[in-house]
């Protein structure tokens, strides 16, 4: 096999079937990992200064980059590598020979990998004097300073005293071990650890060494004191544990990763699709404006055209006028030059001039009128564009506070999910807080907004409700007052809905009871007064919801129960009479389950508006007026 090859070749998806057959080749030998003498190698790391391995470091070594963000193909070989230990060289992590401790460097090795400590570490201090122990031995602390102890503790015996032992603890990882074991060496270097103290066999020097199996599993106070706040735990034991949790750590950081990168997918979409929204949202409002101002210049192009047609027809009449003055005042002329030679003469020249200073005074006076005409056109006029200036401005606020809802919406959904980005953009080099406290002022204030212009919305729904009421009153007056002027016969009259008709009732029973004694009669009429105390029933809803043409409505359940039966009891007239007044009932009092009054059109058979009923009923007392 060619590990040198491109790894780039290689990937993500295909890094355990690359791994299995790496495996296999490693398996038959094919590079080499085992050089004998209980030594290792990596085969993919050839051109590294440290060649050879004991089994732990390299299967350390294996899982580490395994682990790691390398190249795909460098991964999979590791993993390779680190099965391979796993399943054919277990057995060489146990047969390692013993070697003296020296300090060790990520991680420590300890004396013998098999030989168990007591976890956490621990130093055990004997010939401690009671002095030295006093305000949980500060003093000695500040003496080991230099191996970093966490803990000091005096350790008593059942009856309460002191028994001139004390523990010192260390942190749980490998620091803490290399501090423990320095520990152990600087007392084992000065002749006063746990041999030399044993040795002596005197009091006069405090003595200390590293808590270790024999210390945990005695009989004294200190064993007892070790096994209740330890366990027995071996190097080679705590670095599996460490590398298992090591391994589970990352893998469940690289499912949160993956959780993570997936939701902020879905967070990009939601926020693509609310962009195109509000596109699309825009597009439309620019086209109503578009609609808008267009008409707006055809109005006013209207109203432009209007006004000159009337200046025009002014003009004109005035122009009329001046004509007729002038051709009178000619004649006027014309007959000043001629003198009268007889009295019959000078009667008809006088007469003509009066008749004309006459007709000169009359057009005059329609001058006068011409004039005021002209301005109580320029006053309709201006009071025309008031009108329409009063009632399109009106139309534009209306269209503005619309617009303006729908921006709102929009921009509270815009922030929203802004909002929810910004608060899972943590980590990126973003001011998060500070961004989310913007967004979210700036939120309040479209929220505000919305909610001034839904308190708006609800006046008007408010004073919609208070018309719908007081014509629904006025419709009950009106059904109340009538109910002895409209019958059956006539156009218009009333409809008691969801009431059931007696006739298919009557006609199932007599054919199925027959026509003798009168017992179809009295079966009809129970069955029709136990169906209508079936329509009361409130608890008895035979429908289902069904979606026609994107709109939900309710229709009738054909496998209700009650309805199947009486189909099979009665026939299909009644079952269409009994569905026909829960439908009405459903439509018209729904809450109630009641027969109510309905005003009703008996020519077309259908429901009869206000204003037909009241045209009817005026008709009927012009026709009853006459008669009188």
């Amino acid at each position: 096999m060619d590990f040198t090859s491109d790894e780039s070749e290689l990937s993500d998806a295909d890094i355990d079937d690359y791994a299995d057959k790496c495996y296999m080749d490693l398996k038959t030998g094919k590079p080499v990992v085992s050089l004998g003498n209980e030594k290792f190698r990596c085969p993919f790391c050839l051109g590294k200064k440290k060649q050879d391995y004991r089994y732990n470091e390299l299967l350390q070594h294996a899982i580490g980059v395994g682990a790691s963000n390398r190249a795909p193909k460098v991964k999979a070989n590791h993993m390779a590598l680190a099965n391979l230990l796993k399943n054919d060289y277990a057995d060489a992590a146990g047969s390692l020979p013993s070697r003296q401790a020296v300090g060790p460097s990520n991680p420590p090795r300890p004396l013998q990998d098999q030989e168990a400590y007591v976890w956490p570490w621990m130093g055990i201090l004997a010939n401690v004097p009671a002095e030295k122990t006093k305000e949980d031995g500060a003093s000695l602390m500040q003496q080991l300073a230099n191996f970093n102890p966490l803990q000091f503790t005096a350790v008593l015996c059942s009856e309460g005293r002191y028994t001139g032992y004390a523990v010192v603890g260390f942190s749980k990882d490998w620091i803490g071990f290399t501090n423990a074991l320095a520990f152990h060496n600087y007392f084992k270097s000065q002749r006063l650890g746990k041999k030399d103290w044993a040795a002596l066999g005197q009091e006069k020097y405090i003595c200390g060494w590293m808590a270790k199996e024999e210390d945990y599993k005695s009989s004294d106070p200190v064993g007892r004191f070790l096994s209740a706040n330890g366990d027995l735990k071996t190097a080679s034991g705590l670095e599996n544990d460490l590398s298992r949790k090591t391994e589970t750590l990352i893998a469940n950081l690289s499912h949160q990763i993956t959780a993570k990168s997936k939701y902020l997918v879905e967070l990009e979409c939601r926020c693509n699709q609310m962009n195109l929204s509000v596109k699309r949202a825009m597009e439309e409002t620019d086209l109503l404006h578009k609609s808008y101002n267009e008409e707006m210049r055809n109005m006013q192009s209207a109203a432009r055209e209007h006004s000159q047609k009337i200046f025009e027809e002014t003009d004109q009449l005035r122009k009329q006028l001046d004509d007729k003055e002038n051709a009178i005042e000619r004649r006027s002329k014309q007959l000043s030059k001629f003198v009268a030679q007889t009295d019959i003469e000078r009667r008809k020249l006088e007469s003509e001039m009066k008749k004309n200073s006459e007709q000169n005074d009359s057009i005059h006076m329609a001058r006068i009128e011409q004039q005021k005409s002209d301005k109580n056109v320029l006053k309709l006029v201006e009071k025309h564009k008031k009108e329409k200036e009063i009632a399109l401005n009106k139309i534009l606020q209306l269209e503005k506070q619309l617009d303006e809802k729908q921006k709102l919406e929009l921009e509270i959904q815009q922030l929203r999910g802004r909002l929810l980005v910004v608060q899972h953009m943590e980590g990126e080099g973003v001011d998060v807080k500070k961004r989310t406290d913007e967004l979210t002022e700036e939120l309040n204030e479209k929220i505000e907004e919305m909610e001034y212009m839904e308190g708006l919305n609800q006046t008007l729904i408010i004073k919609e409700r208070k018309t719908n009421d007081e014509l629904q009153d006025a419709k009950k007056a009106l059904i109340s007052g009538l109910s002895e002027l409209l019958g059956p016969r006539s156009t218009i009259g009333l409809k008691r809905m969801g009431e059931l008709d007696e006739k298919p009732f009557l006609a199932a029973c007599k054919k199925r009871y027959g026509t003798a004694d009168g017992e179809a009669e009295i079966k009809a009429a129970e069955f029709c007064s136990e169906w209508q105390e079936n329509l009361k029933d409130a608890n008895w809803h035979p429908f289902k919801i069904v979606t026609r043409g994107g709109k939900t409505e309710q229709i009738i359940n054909e496998d209700d129960e009650k309805l199947v039966g009486l189909k099979e009891q009665l026939g299909d007239e009644v079952y269409k009479a009994v569905t026909t007044a829960l439908l009405e009932i459903n439509e018209y009092n729904a809450s109630g389950s009641y027969v109510v009054s309905e005003l009703w059109n008996n020519k077309e058979d259908r429901k009869a508006s206000m204003q037909a009923a009241l045209q009817h009923v005026l008709e009927q007392w012009k026709l009853r007026r006459r008669r009188r």
